[in-house]
């Protein structure tokens, strides 16, 4: 079959982790996950976007670009044009503090429209701009350019201001488990109260082999598997339960055909994770840092509330990682960056001062500070300025004017794309693995965590099988070209 002739078909498996895969492969138990790494392409080390969260790393994806031009910062992050948090469902005290009605607003209809910036394209539109079929099932980020429909139920109108019937843009086929469900009348779907509404992989998986069955596959089609990252945060990144049934549930897609060659032949199938996981330390070794409360001298908005003139910080907490909102122009940086580093479960503090990033950690009384363009090039070809202490980034400089990162995965632009993601005076804050940050308020995993830029947490797995055509390199960011070039 020539090239770009064949359906691509992008599974993404949340908090699919590379060291399952090669547990669970040495022990015989993930024949699906063996099968497709044998006959196709394994790369276990594809660094994600940061935040390390779901939202943000879609949008990454999809976009092809980093949060700067994206624009969607993390699953909770401060707007401070409507001086308001926005939250796209954290966990539940957070939710009830924020309204349920802001929630779901924000997640259903915000992110898509407003908070997703216009003018960085999805592939879904450029996909229709060029005139060929894609297709979104249950996938958070779907902005398109056909014109699609999501339905509420009443009991979601009960709860919020959400109208019965919201018309949005979409791709082609646009399946979001209840709210826009194509096969309603066709195929029963698990989309009750018990299995999260139609947001669990066997939604997804059913309507993924009605589709092929039916030879109704768009060219290409985004598949969201989203069953591994609740367990995961329970159990930490020893999870296999559910690994083992993403495995039985790929195998099925596998054999639809007469055998898993005549599927490949059929289709580009392109699975892949969306963020480490790393293992948060037990309760005696005091893993929970509450940001609040290390800044306790400082008038931090209590969760729920609206900020007033006393109010001095903001906190928006994404796991494994924070924003740090300075609204009071006489608290400085430097001071701010003093006091979160008093707690030495604290990773790293980053802000911008003067057109350069500033960087400190726990570890040292150094600082790192760096600006894009310069002399020193890295491995994907981005040119930096860099002053004071490399390692504090874990940084290392070769000969040739050449720099090699350690266990910050391109670390340099994925932290100031992060900085520059949305408006606002503010710093990043990072927990060590095995800590995780906290409000008052904020859900607290007993088993792993993500949200850093740790290498743990940001490298993921990425299988290719059914073409020879192989990524230019080893990041999410660029994933989308890689696609479009598979179309």
């Amino acid at each position: 079959m020539p090239a770009g002739s064949k359906p691509v078909m992008l599974i993404v498996i949340d908090s699919l982790l590379s060291s399952t895969i090669h547990e669970g492969i040495a022990q015989g138990r993930l024949p699906a996950f063996r099968y497709l790494i044998e006959h196709g392409q394994f790369y276990p080390n594809l660094i994600s976007s940061f935040p390390t969260m779901s939202v943000t790393i879609d949008s990454t994806l999809l976009t092809g670009t980093y949060p700067d031009r994206h624009r969607v910062p993390g699953l909770i992050w401060y707007n401070t044009g409507e001086e308001r948090l926005i939250n796209y469902g954290t966990g539940p005290l957070e939710l009830l503090k924020h309204g349920v009605s802001r929630v779901l607003h924000s997640s259903m209809l915000e992110l898509n429209e407003t908070h997703l910036h216009p003018g960085t394209p999805t592939i879904f539109e450029e996909l229709g701009q060029a005139g060929i079929s894609s297709g979104s099932i249950n996938g958070t980020i779907y902005r398109g350019s056909a014109t699609q429909s999501l339905h509420m139920p009443w009991w979601i109108r009960l709860v919020s201001s959400l109208p019965k019937t919201k018309v949005v843009k979409a791709p082609d086929y646009f399946s979001f488990a209840r709210f826009a469900n194509p096969l309603r009348e066709r195929i029963r779907l698990p989309d009750g109260p018990f299995v999260r509404f139609g947001f669990n992989t066997a939604f997804a998986l059913e309507t993924v082999l009605h589709l092929l069955k039916t030879n109704a596959l768009p060219k290409f089609t985004y598949v969201y598997f989203p069953d591994i990252d609740k367990p995961s945060h329970k159990n930490g990144p020893s999870e296999f339960a559910t690994v083992e049934q993403a495995d039985k549930q790929l195998s099925r897609l596998l054999y639809i055909e007469d055998s898993p060659e005549r599927l490949l032949d059929r289709l580009t199938l392109v699975i892949m994770g969306d963020s480490g996981v790393s293992a948060i330390k037990s309760n005696s070794e005091q893993p929970y840092v509450r940001l609040d409360r290390l800044l306790q001298p400082y008038r931090v908005l209590h969760t729920g509330h609206s900020p007033n003139a006393q109010t001095d910080l903001v906190l928006a907490v994404n796991e494994t990682m924070a924003y740090v909102y300075k609204r009071s122009s006489h608290i400085t940086y430097r001071e701010l960056a003093s006091a979160v580093l008093t707690d030495k479960r604290i990773d790293i503090v980053a802000w911008c001062e003067e057109g350069r990033v500033v960087v400190r950690n726990t570890e040292s009384q150094e600082e790192l500070t760096f600006k894009r363009g310069g002399g020193l090039t890295d491995k994907y070809g981005q040119c930096w300025t860099l002053d004071g202490q490399p390692d504090v980034l874990d940084l290392r400089l070769t000969g040739g004017n050449s720099l090699e990162y350690g266990r910050f995965p391109d670390g340099l632009e994925r932290l100031l794309a992060a900085l520059n993601s949305h408006e606002g005076d503010k710093l990043v804050v990072t927990a060590k693995c095995g800590y995780e940050l906290c409000d008052r308020y904020s859900p607290k995993h007993k088993g792993g965590a993500h949200g850093s830029f740790h290498s743990v947490e940001s490298l993921v797995p990425l299988i290719v099988a059914g073409t020879h055509e192989q990524p230019d390199t080893d990041r999410i960011v660029d994933l989308k070209t890689y696609l479009l070039k598979l179309l």
